[in-house]
């Protein structure tokens, strides 16, 4: 395929393509095509997608198949524009373009005047340069600013002057970006934040193929794959797409969050930005990985977070990340090489989630940071029951419970703290100075990997505070827990 590919870009002139036999198709042809080829031999289509095997890429196969325009709708961090990038990976390689084209004239059928007027002046002597495939990629951010010009094109005074050209000669338009996107993919992202009428400029280029420039009525058939993204808060938020653009976009696909916290970990480590040595030195139990999905999935349920809005992948990815540079940040200033990350960490994931969920009213009134923490402990709730017994919303008053000892040890002392800058050995001899830890720990998690000991010991006094059986108390040096009620009885 290389060596085809390098003899193939060897030709240079328009006689030499057609010698060599070369046919020229449509982008949508070109990735129908490639894509049969994919889905006969068994590849996978789209890399690096997860949680969409079965929803939105059989969705997308079957748009791209049907040659269909598409518009992707989903909320904030759901892969819209990552799936229209992989796309260019079902283009072929390269393909000849007349040179100097602006718009990427194909050699055998070229649309623009100087394509038109280089082929009939030099036939067969045409020179052709070769678009890869990467160059065929335009995307663009609909903002209220854009204009007919920037998307379509205008006539350029500068240009009639340097040419010495009337403005009654098409030589002085000056083309958009949609017509210098010929035979590429062109993405159009948040699709309804573009005002009406710049939406109703693309009906003509969607489905007849000719654009208005300023009085210049120009047929051109171009050849491009649209690809739209939006957001459905956008459609009551801040505007809509207009009915008949909708009705000429082919195929309208659903995006969706990650269904199961093993895809959403698989999303989280894929894209997560880490330095090497941080990753090396810092331990991840698994669990703490669970939890940390866990917070998205709590947040997207949130009374106090606004459900139209959405809670982007991105959230547990910045998340993820700022529990390392936590966990680093401790060990650089003890001068460790390891540590591990702790339960206490992810109260350094705080600034991560608070810059990525929009609140309701009431979570404005309970304000971000302590919205944050309440997320981090609906998280502690639902991940708690995997791993130890499940306290009951109601007991009895005499009702046994395997948790007694380690309230009653609670209700005897004056409290426990964790300090944030504790070493790794006292941070161990802090937790090891707890007897019912370590038998709760023998009894419900025997077989458990020794590197988690202390993170599930940690999960044990976090997940009594998030069931209400202890009280946790943030100050600036760390963590402290206490007893529910001792210190009001003692003062009784």
């Amino acid at each position: 395929m290389k060596k085809n590919n390098e003899k193939l870009t060897s030709l240079g002139t328009l006689g030499e393509l057609r010698e060599f036999g070369y046919h020229s198709k449509g982008i949508k042809d070109e990735l129908r095509d490639n894509l049969r080829k994919k889905i006969q031999n068994g590849e996978d289509t789209f890399v690096g997608v997860w949680g969409y095997e079965d929803t939105v890429i059989p969705e997308l196969e079957r748009a791209i198949l049907s040659r269909h325009n598409i518009n992707l709708l989903g909320l904030r961090g759901q892969a819209k524009t990552r799936l229209a990038r992989l796309m260019l990976h079902l283009l072929d390689e390269y393909v000849p373009i007349v040179a100097g084209s602006e718009i990427n004239d194909d050699p055998f059928a070229p649309m623009s005047r100087y394509a038109k007027e280089l082929v009939k002046e030099k036939g067969d002597d045409t020179p052709i340069s070769w678009l890869h495939r990467e160059e065929r990629f335009y995307e663009k951010l609909a903002t209220p600013d854009v204009t007919v010009a920037d998307l379509i094109g205008d006539v350029d005074p500068i240009k009639a002057a340097n040419l010495k050209l009337s403005y009654a000669d098409d030589r002085v338009i000056h083309f958009g970006m949609i017509p210098r996107a010929n035979r590429c993919i062109f993405v159009i992202n948040e699709l309804p934040d573009l005002q009406s009428r710049i939406q109703v400029s693309l009906f003509n280029i969607l489905e007849e193929g000719d654009i208005q420039i300023r009085g210049f009525k120009l047929r051109l058939p171009l050849d491009i794959q649209f690809v739209f993204t939006a957001n459905p808060e956008d459609y009551t938020n801040r505007g809509s797409i207009v009915t008949p653009l909708k009705d000429r976009i082919g195929s309208q696909i659903l995006t969706h969050y990650p269904d199961d916290l093993d895809v959403a970990r698989k999303i989280t480590e894929q894209e997560a930005r880490l330095d090497p040595r941080q990753a090396s030195a810092v331990y991840v139990p698994d669990m703490a990985k669970d939890l940390l999905e866990q917070i998205s999935f709590e947040a997207r349920r949130s009374e106090y977070v606004d459900a139209k809005s959405g809670v982007s992948a991105r959230t547990s990815i910045t998340a993820f990340e700022n529990l390392l540079s936590t966990a680093e940040r401790r060990a650089l200033l003890s001068g460790a090489e390891q540590t591990m990350v702790r339960l206490s960490d992810f109260l350094g994931v705080v600034p991560a989630i608070t810059g990525k969920i929009e609140l309701v009213y009431e979570g404005e009134q309970e304000g971000a940071d302590s919205v944050a923490v309440m997320l981090i402990d609906e998280a502690v709730k639902m991940t708690f029951p995997e791993y130890f017994p499940k306290i009951n919303k109601l007991e009895r008053k005499d009702d046994k419970t395997p948790y007694d000892d380690l309230l009653h040890w609670f209700f005897q002392g004056e409290g426990f703290e964790l300090l944030d800058d504790f070493t790794d050995e006292e941070y161990k001899r802090a937790l090891d100075s707890i007897p019912p830890l370590n038998a709760l720990l023998r009894e419900y998690q025997p077989d458990h990997p020794e590197k988690d000991t202390y993170f599930l010991k940690e999960l044990l006094l976090w997940g009594l505070v998030s069931h209400k059986k202890l009280n946790r108390q943030r100050f600036a040096e760390g963590v402290q827990f206490k007893d529910l009620y001792s210190s009001f009885l003692k003062d009784l």
